[in-house]
């Protein structure tokens, strides 16, 4: 359903509030540049630090902009499965393609709590799920039998997973279990190269923000099994992935984006700070590793 080059993409900001212009230009600037699919209110996005009004808007904004050009994954998660639940409706209502919906953080439930948690998103909302797993944040780790058995018990609605996980042998335990054509796509950009040997499909990346054009060139060349020139883009890209983690994500990427383009400022909200000194010297570096800067 999903593949290649998908950007979690920033929320811009100006003068705290959303800067609704630089949002739609920026939708613009990736389509242009060869991204495959949208992610607004994803982690990257600062979700945990919008309001819900802010949420909906940004999410009405992207699939506007986008205009049917490429599809568009809601970031609709939420520890509160009621919530979750409504922003997934909202999401459908607002022409989303589908739901990323990581798992519930901090509250830490069961194995059998996720599988009631997005059992019941599944049943109650027709707008496909793609699952996000990123236990290094939220703590709760979905493990392997547990996506397949979701995406067994619900077919066509539970129709992929981003895995942050870190361990790619789960790309081949859920290959096995939940089937070829059950979407998996990375969530680790350093990661991206040997899951595609495994069988993932893509990445929803934090450096297709910065650089899209190479981020696309290089899961069109893994796709198409070249894999020397999918090495070389990803080794011109590699300084980049680890740079934009230099510092609390996303101030790295906000600040790479402010230094590209005049029209994005790198303004983050607290608790998130401004990019460290250390981290804006190996942005630098890493944009001129990449030929960017």
């Amino acid at each position: 359903m999903f593949s290649g080059s998908i950007p979690a993409l920033v929320t811009p900001f100006r003068g705290g509030q959303v800067d609704e212009e630089a949002f739609r230009r920026f939708v613009d600037w990736q389509i242009e540049n060869g991204t495959s699919a949208l992610v607004p209110c994803g982690t990257t996005g600062e979700s945990a630090t919008l309001d819900n009004e802010e949420h909906h808007r940004i999410i009405g904004i992207c699939v506007e902009q986008a205009a049917g050009r490429a599809p568009v994954i809601a970031g609709c998660g939420s520890n509160d499965t009621r919530t979750a639940l409504w922003h997934m409706e909202v999401a459908k209502d607002l022409g989303a393609d589908a739901a990323l919906m990581v798992a519930p953080y901090y509250n830490r439930p069961s194995q059998e709590g996720l599988l009631a948690h997005f059992s019941f998103l599944a049943e109650s909302c027709d707008l496909p799920i793609v699952l996000y797993n990123v236990p290094g944040r939220t703590v709760t780790d979905l493990l392997p039998a547990t996506v397949v058995e979701l995406a067994r018990r619900h077919p066509g609605k539970i129709v992929g997973i981003k895995d942050a996980s870190g361990d790619l042998q789960r790309v081949t335990q859920h290959r096995l279990g939940a089937g070829p054509d059950f979407c998996q796509l990375s969530g680790d950009d350093p990661l991206a190269l040997a899951g595609y040997v495994l069988g993932q499909v893509g990445c929803i990346s934090v450096t297709a923000n910065v650089a899209p054009k190479l981020s696309a060139e290089f899961h069109a060349a893994a796709a198409a099994g070249d894999y020397e020139t999918a090495r070389k883009l990803h080794e011109k890209l590699f300084p980049l992935h680890k740079a934009l983690f230099a510092d609390a994500s996303p101030s790295p990427t906000k600040y790479a984006l402010a230094k590209l383009h005049n029209w994005l400022t790198a303004e983050t909200r607290l608790p998130i700070a401004p990019c460290s000194e250390a981290g804006r010297r190996a942005v630098d570096e890493a944009l001129e590793s990449a030929g960017l800067a």
